[in-house]
């Protein structure tokens, strides 16, 4: 048993962690890990950022939470909705963020912790503080220019996309049409509709010279796999969700299992090895940051949606190599269950538990 600074389900308005029995909804989830991916803002800033006293002397970034830092390389804009409200908080005295108030409010109960690492990298306010300087109308960051990292195109724009959720992630989603085929759907979309264009008062220099960048080859699928996936389920549209939603899976479990990185350091090495590696460096350059939210949405019995907050806990680390070592032995030797779909499930286990609240 330790103690120590951990990531756990958080209730800002009981001021303590929300376990599963202090729950209304959301029993059995868990913190789930993102990157942040920081995109700078170019000139100009939009309206509502322009306005922020001071904004001279600072950088703003829009930061797009993404499960696969190994894909940006393909980057060839951003989406954003036209109808969410973002806000633009202060992260520190020279860096500003616009995301959704709900991931405001997880990066405010996620400060950075020099010693151990842990928070969010650059976040210097005051646990559960959050400085928003600004509401964003979301069709405010339509058209705005953007330096993504590691993209090959030196400048992005940012993309409108109905469907992007403000219960998830920041409510800013990197655009990788290479190996998503959502994007890859959004912005055929673009590319192919002038009157959607229009609408949005997007210009033809935002879409019509960016196409996908092979970034991942899949031997025997394609090193195009959002193009390939979408032209065999015949995806008309980013309305086919359902085709979308199949094309995904294929295209992220090939991705992930069996992918070659083409671009980049990691060049040359399977996929499922480099996406640490290419997250790690991202981070130490400054160009990312690492983000916890809950998986699902959690309801403490006091009514509020909880966060994902750094605490002191006291906690079980049943990760613990020597330990874990003596009961993957047992469980792999002398145990009888009778059902090997039992011992799967043990070793499963095994390998996803590491630390346990007990406090």
């Amino acid at each position: 048993i330790k103690f120590g600074k951990r990531y756990t389900i958080y209730s800002p308005r009981d001021g303590q962690p929300c376990m599963d029995h202090d729950r209304s909804k959301g029993e059995n989830v868990g913190p789930f890990d993102y990157t942040l991916i920081k995109l700078e803002v170019l000139a100009p800033l939009p309206p509502s950022i322009a306005a922020i006293e001071g904004i001279a002397d600072r950088k703003v970034y829009f930061v797009a939470a993404t499960m696969r830092p190994e894909t940006m390389y393909g980057q060839t804009n951003c989406w954003v909705s036209p109808t969410i409200e973002y806000v633009a908080i202060a992260i520190n005295e020279t860096e500003i963020f616009v995301c959704t108030r709900r991931a405001a409010l997880n990066i405010a109960y996620q400060p950075y912790q020099p010693d151990s690492g842990l928070g969010v990298q650059g976040n210097t306010r005051p646990e559960g503080t959050c400085d928003i300087v600004a509401q964003v109308p979301g069709g405010e960051l339509i058209g705005c220019r953007l330096s993504a990292p590691l993209a090959e195109y030196p400048v992005v724009y940012a993309l409108p996309l109905l469907t992007i959720s403000a219960a998830k992630g920041t409510g800013i989603v990197t655009s990788v049409p290479s190996d998503s085929p959502d994007d890859y759907a959004g912005l055929r979309d673009l590319k192919n509709k002038k009157a959607l264009r229009a609408k949005y008062g997007i210009t033809d220099e935002m879409v019509l010279p960016f196409d996908p960048v092979p970034i991942i080859d899949i031997p025997g699928f394609s090193s195009m796999s959002a193009e390939k996936a979408c032209d065999d389920l015949k995806v008309a549209s980013q309305n086919d969700t359902a085709k979308l939603a199949e094309a995904k899976d294929m295209c992220y479990q090939k991705g992930f299992s069996e992918g070659i990185m083409l671009k980049g350091t990691f060049a040359g090495e399977a996929v499922k090895v480099a996406k640490d590696k290419c997250r790690d460096e991202l981070v130490a350059a400054g160009m990312a940051v690492l983000y916890k939210e809950p998986e699902k949405l959690v309801m403490s019995r006091s009514d509020e949606e909880c966060v994902v907050a750094l605490c002191d806990q006291w906690f079980i680390t049943y990760g613990e190599p020597e330990w874990r070592e003596q009961v993957e032995k047992y469980v792999n030797g002398s145990f009888e269950c009778f059902d090997p779909a039992t011992k799967k499930r043990f070793n499963e286990s095994l390998d996803w538990l590491h630390e346990h609240a007990c406090s």
